[in-house]
């Protein structure tokens, strides 16, 4: 046996090999993070909510058709004079509904308290002894959030679909730009445009996870969250902003829109998933900097 073999050999019955590296992502402490979020009565409550806008707003336009009138006018949201025709439009008119309040209030709720809330729990000092570490801890909070954003969107998308089956035909979907594509070409754009809708909500989980890493009260990062996602919608409303505008988070939001056109116009939603990114690794960074050099006293 040469000398290196002993050597190996000494170490092994001493039972001191060295250990690899822990690794810094851990499918298991994410599967646990995720199944105890949507476990969660708040979370359900709110895939409830999120589930039960397009339905209102299908017997909405579903009575006013009823009543002789037209599906939609102007000034209404966007795509909703076409559910009448093709139960299809509900699923984008629902995204456009829900994507400026719903969907991003129900992001803020989930990222507000991803780490605030285990802190006022008494629970992240344990979660971090585990060992989880906690920059793992982070990434795990936040691809919990961002799952949510999938979940969520993909909810707003099944129940408009089904509403819309229920109450309006379906058929042929005649995009924006006037062509008319197969029903289930159709489905595969609503599909397309809840994926583009869940990424226009990575920004708003990156802030709402920083926010949560300044204080211990999972309320007041929630609140704050869902204040400066209405403070800078207003502010994207403001002409005297227009210079600004462009770097606001929602500012492309409904740029999903042109997925519905043929060609498919990319400039817009390149910008869009551009600026989330752009976001996500600013307040990412903000809320690592913040959270492996807090004390973590609860």
């Amino acid at each position: 046996m040469s000398q290196a073999e002993m050597s190996q050999a000494e170490l092994s019955q001493a039972g001191a090999a060295p250990r690899s590296p822990r690794p810094l992502w851990s499918l298991g402490l994410l599967r646990s993070e995720i199944t105890m979020t949507f476990r969660r009565w708040r979370t359900l409550a709110l895939l409830a909510v999120l589930a039960g806008v397009p339905v209102l707003v299908g017997v909405a336009v579903r009575i006013e058709t009823g009543r002789g009138r037209s599906g939609g006018g102007e000034g209404g949201p966007a795509f909703i004079s076409q559910v009448t025709n093709n139960g299809v439009f509900l699923v984008f008119t629902s995204l456009a509904v829900t994507l400026p309040f719903f969907l991003p209030m129900a992001i803020g709720v989930i990222a507000g308290d991803s780490i605030a809330g285990e802190a006022h729990g008494g629970t992240l000092r344990y979660l971090l002894v585990a060992p989880a570490g906690r920059t793992r801890l982070l990434l795990v909070k936040y691809a919990t959030t961002l799952t949510f954003c999938l979940v969520g969107t993909l909810t707003v998308a099944l129940s408009a679909l089904a509403t819309g089956a229920l109450l309006f035909p379906l058929g042929e979907v005649t995009l924006l730009s006037g062509t008319s594509i197969p029903l289930a070409e159709g489905l595969l754009r609503a599909l397309a445009i809840a994926g583009a809708v869940a990424l226009s909500l990575v920004g708003v989980a990156a802030i709402g996870l920083f926010l949560s890493t300044l204080t211990t009260s999972g309320i007041a990062a929630m609140a704050t969250t869902v204040g400066l996602l209405i403070t800078v919608q207003i502010l994207d409303t403001l002409p005297q902003l227009e210079a600004v505008q462009p770097y606001l988070f929602p500012h492309y939001w409904l740029s999903f829109a042109d997925l519905l056109r043929d060609p498919v116009y990319w400039d817009q939603l390149a910008k869009n998933f551009g600026l989330q990114a752009v976001y996500a690794a600013v307040f990412g960074t903000a809320a690592w900097a913040r959270f492996t050099t807090r004390d973590i006293t609860a």
